[in-house]
């Protein structure tokens, strides 16, 4: 009996792009088999998204550059093969899902390739439907992409490929900018993907709960294959995905630190069921411990500086983004909006800074209406950083980026000196005055915005989506920077789909949905509510869950290890 043959080889592939000095994929080899799902992970520039586009030739025919070893999908070597027929047996959805939709409506969209490929008209509309109905669309075939959600825009990229019916399908991080549940939905699809045995399926992504299905896991860093294997026992090496930029499992990782074996816990319900075995208990004591040192740090906090009251605000287009909103933020909190996308958290905290005026209702900044005291003047107060720091960059070096504002404002260059110097040490980019901001990572562009609105002292620092685009290591960098921020006065409100980070950093929590404010409280009081946030179209942490399901809410791996009382410890 024949062996079956991989639908994917990789023999020795290395590939350097051109005018770099490192090579981004570096002795890479292995074997796909039809039908497996594999997953593949690692920091950033780890060589994710280079190896995906090697999958589907586009490098080395679309990206230019040194390449050497082979690459075989179905048969086809993607240096002897056209772009055009690789996309023929190995569909991609990119990072950046919405560079891929451009047709006036979704059927058309789905019908694109099809066309192309001059399939018959009533075999493009059978396929038309069935991709859309797989994904969940069927019923806006008439909509222009234009007015999808993020997560509807993802789905429709999905099933533009799925249409071309290939024998490989290439996911790029497809969920990076969505929501937990629309980043769920779309890992639906993937996992009811993985059913059709004629489909195989390898996924880029840095979310280690979204890979908990995947048969293998690929781990890479600086382009270089750290580990080939199955995907329990990748994610059971909770020190090798640290060491190489991935957030482990919160339950595995919780088990491993507590003295796990090889067989530690992947999942919820067989880490509760590991803890009765082991016959542990959470602490009373220590709970009210923790919960003792929120109410004390509530007291902290200084008079309100932020207060909204029944704020509303309504788009030109009749779009009502907010719909009464009361809250108010103190001085020294570190607060997040959270939310489905859509739902109104980057609408809100452009109020904040007078990017946008109410369009009923009122808010106070510091004790005034923002109408009184306008953009220019907001600006001195609260500093902001956009979700894309490429949106908020344009100089040629990195310090004339961060002495920008105080150039504006007229401060003497010896002042202006001293600010850039104290942000750019804050910030970890101290050393990198002359380099030129868009040679930096995304990690480092995300800081020098930072930087260059800490320049300016402002009293209020929002950040729209600080960690989006980071690795596991990265994000936890920017995050405790901001921390630092926080303890040395400054009041932070940050918006991200992160909702570790929420757990791990945020004080106070409001979770917005559909315009207002859904629920509000400290980060434990907002966690307890598991149900809740689901319906709003989040979800809490891996280890929360986990605790919430033992009775209590402990909000990172370290409080739930502190929590824990063990037989050996009586």
């Amino acid at each position: 009996m024949a062996m079956e043959q991989p639908i994917i080889s990789i023999k020795g592939l290395t590939y350097r792009y051109r005018g770099q000095k490192r090579n981004a994929i570096e002795h890479v080899s292995l074997d796909v088999m039809p039908g497996e799902f594999v997953a593949i992970m690692g920091a950033s520039e780890a060589g994710k998204s280079t190896l995906a586009a090697c999958i589907n030739g586009l490098v080395p025919h679309f990206f230019r550059g040194k390449f050497s070893g082979e690459v075989r999908v179905c048969g086809k070597d993607t240096r002897t093969s056209r772009v055009a027929e690789m996309a023929e047996v190995a569909g991609m959805v990119f990072q950046d899902f919405e560079a891929q939709l451009f047709s006036t409506n979704v059927e058309l969209e789905v019908a694109f390739g099809l066309e192309n490929f001059n399939v018959p008209r009533d075999e493009i509309a059978r396929r038309v439907d069935e991709a859309l109905r797989f994904v969940g669309l069927e019923n806006l075939k008439r909509r222009s992409p234009a007015t999808l959600s993020g997560g509807q825009k993802q789905k429709l990229a999905i099933a533009s490929v799925l249409a071309m019916y290939p024998k490989v399908l290439v996911m790029d991080e497809p969920t990076t900018d969505l929501d937990p549940i629309s980043k769920a939905g779309v890992f639906e699809i993937a996992n009811h993907l993985r059913q059709r045995d004629d489909l195989t399926l390898l996924v880029v992504e840095h979310e280690t709960e979204e890979v908990l299905e995947a048969q293998k896991i690929l781990l890479l860093d600086e382009g270089k294959p750290i580990r080939y294997a199955p995907a329990h026992e990748v994610l059971r090496d909770v020190d090798l995905l640290e060491q190489h930029g991935v957030m482990p499992l919160g339950v595995t990782k919780y088990f491993h630190r507590m003295g796990g074996n090889s067989d530690t816990p992947l999942t919820i319900n067989d880490g509760i069921q590991r803890f009765r075995e082991e016959q542990w208990q959470l602490s009373d004591s220590v709970y009210q411990s923790l919960q003792q040192q929120d109410r004390t740090r509530e007291l902290r906090y200084g008079a309100p500086l932020i207060r909204c009251e029944n704020l509303q605000f309504a788009y030109p287009n009749g779009t009502q983004a907010l719909k009464g909103i009361d809250l108010e933020i103190r001085r020294g909190e570190m607060v997040a909006i959270v939310g489905q996308n859509g739902s109104g958290k980057t609408t809100l905290v452009k109020h904040f800074n007078g990017l946008l005026m109410p369009t009923g209702g009122q808010i106070w900044v510091d004790g005034r209406t923002t109408r009184e005291q306008g953009v220019f003047e907001l600006g001195h107060k609260v500093g902001y950083v956009f979700q894309n720091p490429d949106h908020q960059i344009f100089s040629n070096t990195v310090y004339d980026e961060v002495a920008f504002t105080l150039r504006l404002r007229k401060v003497d260059e010896k002042t202006i000196r001293q600010a850039v110097t104290e942000a750019l040490e804050a910030v970890g980019l101290a050393g990198y005055e002359n380099a030129d901001p868009f040679s930096l990572t995304k990690s480092g562009r995300q800081r020098v915005a930072v930087a260059s609105v800490l320049a300016a002292k402002p009293e209020i620092l929002i950040l729209d989506e600080p960690t989006t685009g980071l690795d596991y290591n990265e994000q936890r960098s920017m995050m405790n920077l901001v921390r630092r921020l926080n303890e040395n006065g400054s009041t932070i409100i940050f918006v991200t789909h992160h909702m570790w980070v929420v757990a791990e950093y945020a004080h106070r929590v409001y979770v917005m949905k559909d315009g207002q404010i859904y629920l509000q409280g400290t980060a434990r009081e907002v966690f307890s509510h598991d149900q809740e946030l689901v319906d709003a179209y989040l979800r809490p942490p891996m280890h929360v869950t986990f605790a919430n399901r033992l009775g209590k809410t402990l909000l990172t791996v370290d409080e739930l290890i502190a929590c824990t009382e063990t037989t050996s410890r009586e």
